[in-house]
């Protein structure tokens, strides 16, 4: 049941089993409240709804903040757990001063070895 409109909007890629394991995550956790809306960047009418080209949202995590402001990485990641309990506190955590570029840092090193990992969850 979904208490109220979604605060954050999150593009995603389909195509990819690892992000697709983490939004059904963000889905399930999220389910009662409806925080958070989901868009599957592979959907066929997903274009209509992507503020950037959805080339560049495949390349990175992308969120649009309950303010409209359209952010990726760390960034992003901070404005989904905002919304989905248990990952509130991670999302507090990201408010303290240089956690932002940290976890953008971070993400960066992970983004290297995501094809790796797709290719190890595909199989």
């Amino acid at each position: 049941m979904t208490t109220q409109a979604p605060s954050v909007t999150v593009w995603f890629d389909g195509g990819c089993p690892l992000c697709r394991q983490e939004i059904a995550l963000y889905q399930r956790l999220d389910a009662r409240k409806g925080r958070v809306a989901f868009v599957d960047l592979t959907a066929p009418d997903s274009a209509a709804s992507c503020p950037l080209d959805p080339a560049e949202l495949l390349q990175r995590f992308h969120a649009r903040t309950p303010e409209g402001q359209v952010v990726s990485g760390a960034a992003a990641f901070a404005a989904v757990w905002a919304q989905v309990t248990p990952f509130q506190p991670l999302a507090w955590l990201m408010r303290i001063p240089g956690a932002l570029p940290v976890g953008d840092w971070l993400y960066a090193r992970f983004l290297r070895i995501r094809p790796k990992l797709q290719r190890r969850l595909a199989s």
